[in-house]
C-alpha cells in the first residue's frame, strides 16, 4: 500500500469562537535563532554556530464574512491597555471521516491584526475577513 502526503484542504480551527470553519490558515512556523561564537584562542578561523532561542511566526486565519458574526472583532477589543484575552488555539487537519490526523496547538494566542474584506463593485468573490494571531509557542500533536 502506497503512502501519500496528506491533503491540506480539510481542517478546523478551535479558537474559542462559535465558528470553526476557515478558508485558510498560514504561519505554522517554528524557527531556531542561530548564535555565532568564537573564542579568541580558537585554532579555527571561523565562528561556531549554536542553537539559540526559538521564535514563532504569527498565524493568519481567513474565513468568509457572515452576517452578525463579530467574534473576531470582540476578541480584538480585549487587547486594550496591556490587557488581553489569551487563548489556546487548536488547528486540526482532518481525514475523510472528519477525524484529526494531525494537530497544531498555539499557546497563549491573542489577536494583533483584524482585516476586513476587500470591497470591489465589480467582484464576484466571497467577502473574506482575516485575523492575525501572535502566540507564545507552537506544539504538534498526533
Amino acid at each position: 500500500m502506497a503512502t501519500y502526503p496528506l491533503p491540506a484542504y480539510h481542517f478546523t480551527v478551535d479558537w474559542g469562537g462559535t465558528r470553526i470553519g476557515f478558508t485558510e490558515v498560514t504561519g505554522l512556523t517554528i524557527e531556531t535563532e542561530v548564535i555565532e561564537y568564537r573564542e579568541g584562542n580558537s585554532p579555527e578561523f571561523h565562528k561556531i554556530k549554536m542553537p539559540g532561542l526559538q521564535k514563532f511566526s504569527n498565524v493568519t486565519l481567513k474565513r468568509g464574512l457572515v452576517t452578525g458574526d463579530t467574534d473576531f472583532y470582540k476578541w480584538m477589543l480585549t487587547t486594550q491597555m496591556n490587557k488581553v484575552e489569551r487563548r489556546d488555539v487548536v488547528i486540526h487537519l482532518l481525514d475523510e471521516k472528519h477525524q484529526p490526523l494531525m494537530t497544531w496547538k498555539l499557546h497563549n494566542a491573542w489577536p494583533v491584526k483584524l482585516e476586513g474584506p476587500a470591497l470591489k463593485a465589480e467582484s464576484n468573490e466571497v467577502a473574506i475577513e482575516t485575523l492575525e494571531l501572535t502566540h507564545e509557542g507552537l506544539s504538534i500533536v498526533n
